[in-house]
C-alpha cells in the first residue's frame, strides 16, 4: 500500500524530469525496488556490509519522502507534463539533480548489494565446510592420540610387564574383591614378548650339559641317540644337540672298542 501510495509522486515528478512514459512508469520501480533489496541485504549480511545496507535504505528513503513532500507542494505536477520543482533556481537544481540520480545510483548500489549477498552465501557455505573438515580432522587426531595410550596400557599389563624384584604392597583401603577380580582375570598379552619380560634361565656350562645327558641316555639304545632327543631332554639348543650327540656317539664307541680289545 505504501508503494501505490507514493507511485503517483514518483511518477510526475520523473515525467517533470523529462522522462518519457515507459520511463516514468518504470520509475518508482527503480527506487522502491532498491529499498526492498536494501532491506534484504540487512537480513542477511553482517557487520560493515550490513551497515552499507542500512545506509543505501535510510538514503533512499529520505529520497523517496523528499520527492512525495515536492509532490505534494507542487499541485502543476499532478497533471504530469514537464514543470519546475521549485521557484527558486538553486531549490530546482538541487531537486532535478536528487531525482535523475536515483536511477543511477540504484545501478550502483543495487549491484553491490547483490553482490555483497552472493558474496556473503558463498563464504558461509565454505565456513561451513572448512567446519565439518576441521571436525573430522580433530577426531581423527584424537584417534591417533588414543593409540599410544592403549598401547601404553597394553605395556603396563602385568601379563608381559617386567618383574619387579621389590615387592608391591596394597593399601589398606583398598577392596579384596577388587584386587582379587584384577588378579583371576588378566588379560592376554598379545604379540611378540619382550626379552625383558621373559623369565631369565641359568646358564650352564658345556660338562654341565654333557653330564646331564649322559645321565639321561646312558640306557638309551644307539639308535635313539639323536641330536632332537638330546635337545628335548636336556632343553637345549639344536646345536649343543648335535654336540652332545656327536659326543655321546664318541664315547659309546670309544668303550666299545676298549670291551673288545679286552675280549680279544
Amino acid at each position: 500500500m505504501a508503494f501505490r501510495v507514493s507511485w503517483n509522486a514518483q511518477h510526475d515528478v520523473a515525467r517533470a524530469v523529462g522522462a518519457d512514459g515507459t520511463a516514468a512508469l518504470l520509475y518508482p520501480f527503480v527506487v522502491d525496488g532498491l529499498m526492498a533489496l536494501a532491506l534484504v541485504a540487512t537480513l542477511v549480511l553482517t557487520g560493515r556490509d550490513k551497515t552499507f545496507a542500512l545506509r543505501v535504505l535510510a538514503g533512499y528513503t529520505v529520497a523517496s519522502l523528499v520527492l512525495n513532500y515536492v509532490h505534494g507542494l507542487v499541485p502543476e505536477l499532478h497533471g504530469g507534463g514537464r514543470v519546475q520543482l521549485a521557484d527558486w533556481d538553486p531549490a530546482n537544481w538541487v531537486l532535478v539533480l536528487l531525482a535523475t540520480s536515483l536511477p543511477v545510483g540504484a545501478i550502483f548500489f543495487g549491484s553491490d548489494l547483490v553482490a555483497k549477498i552472493l558474496h556473503h552465501r558463498t563464504t558461509r557455505i565454505t565456513d561451513q565446510d572448512e567446519s565439518q573438515q576441521s571436525t573430522v580432522n580433530r577426531l581423527g587426531s584424537d584417534l591417533h592420540k588414543s593409540t599410544p595410550e592403549v598401547t601404553a596400557e597394553l605395556t603396563d599389563h602385568p601379563a608381559i610387564k617386567s618383574p619387579d624384584p621389590a615387592p608391591v604392597e596394597l593399601p589398606q583401603s583398598a577392596p579384596a574383591l577388587a584386587v582379587a577380580a584384577v588378579q583371576h582375570a588378566p588379560r592376554r598379552a598379545t604379540g611378540r614378548v619382550p626379552e625383558s619380560a621373559r623369565t631369565p634361565r641359568p646358564t650352564r656350562t658345556p660338562e654341565e650339559l654333557l653330564g646331564e645327558a649322559r645321565s639321561a641316555t646312558a640306557d638309551w639304545p644307539d639308535v635313539e641317540l639323536t641330536a632332537e632327543a638330546i635337545r628335548k631332554v636336556v632343553r637345549t639348543s639344536s646345536a649343543n644337540g648335535r654336540t652332545l650327540r656327536d659326543t655321546l656317539k664318541a664315547e659309546r664307541a670309544g668303550r666299545a672298542a676298549a670291551v673288545a680289545e679286552v675280549a680279544g
